[in-house]
């Protein structure tokens, strides 16, 4: 599967490997899109909004960002305070729309096969050729469905993405009991008194989803995390570990229930840039 994507969504490895702008006229009708009109590549679509000001000598970053369940990506860009955010950190905001209502990942109520885990090894430098963004500098992120999306990126492809902030989300049971490589930047936020996507699962159908203290205790015990302190931001109280090569595991609860904020994708990224996660 990961091959077939590899072709269906080739890029063309000169303009990859020089970073040049060159693209075909299909290429350049995708430079068109916007927070307003769809980007496609292949069967698949995503809207990027780019800041209205930034500092061009500073290489752009971006959050991409996975809707919930039935979401969509003209859903995230019709959030005003997501975009505010973005103009203020001078990165664009990427929403990737998925193939089914529930990014199709493995163990899901419709029986996922995992394809939208190995659509991104093709998106990913398409950010790049397309829009001129660094992809030494990307957060993943998303809500609920979105962020059962972002933990199996992490776990499957920690290498396309700088860090990870995965908001009310897990695995679909049962959760791994390792990933493939060691683990990234981490920072899991979620509700103490979340009823859809509880903390330690619930059954759906024939399925359930997975328990996220076990998510998390398999990443810290993978990587040999070791406890670093604790800190508060808001409603937020966060634990923190850290590698001994200095990666971030940190887990951020908050006494309300399935909810988002900006806020929290925010501190996120300021965790990331604290940590060194972002490469220049």
């Amino acid at each position: 599967m990961r091959e077939i994507f590899r072709k269906t969504f080739a890029v063309p490895s000169i303009v990859l490997a020089l970073g040049l702008t060159f693209v075909s006229l299909e290429e350049r009708a995708a430079h068109a899109c916007s927070a307003d009109t769809d980007c496609v590549l292949g069967q698949r679509t995503y809207r990027i909004h780019l800041p209205a000001a930034r500092d061009t000598a500073k290489p752009m970053g971006a959050i991409v960002y996975m809707h919930g369940y039935r979401g969509t990506a003209a859903g995230t860009m019709r959030n005003a305070a997501l975009r505010k955010l973005a103009d203020k950190l001078g990165v664009a905001l990427v929403a990737p729309k998925s193939s089914r209502a529930d990014w199709n990942l493995p163990n899901s109520p419709s029986g996922g096969d995992g394809s939208a885990v190995a659509f991104f090894d093709a998106f990913i430098p398409v950010l790049a050729a397309r829009h001129g963004i660094d992809t030494r500098r990307l957060m993943a992120t998303g809500f609920s469905a979105g962020g059962m999306m972002v933990w199996n990126l992490a776990c499957y492809r920690p290498d396309l993405f700088a860090g990870f902030a995965p908001i009310a989300g897990t695995f679909w049971a049962p959760v791994p009991p390792r990933c493939p490589q060691a683990a990234p930047h981490l920072v899991h936020i979620h509700g103490e008194t979340d009823r859809v996507v509880p903390l330690t699962g619930r059954p759906i159908g024939p399925t359930r989803q997975g328990n996220v203290f076990k998510a998390l205790e398999m990443v810290a015990r993978q990587t040999a995390y070791e406890p670093s302190g604790r800190a508060t931001a808001g409603l937020l109280s966060c634990e923190r570990q850290r590698s001994a090569v200095g990666r971030l595991l940190e887990f951020c609860r908050h006494p309300g229930g399935h909810s988002i904020r900006t806020a929290w994708i925010a501190y996120a990224w300021q965790r990331l840039e604290a940590v060194g996660a972002f490469r220049k």
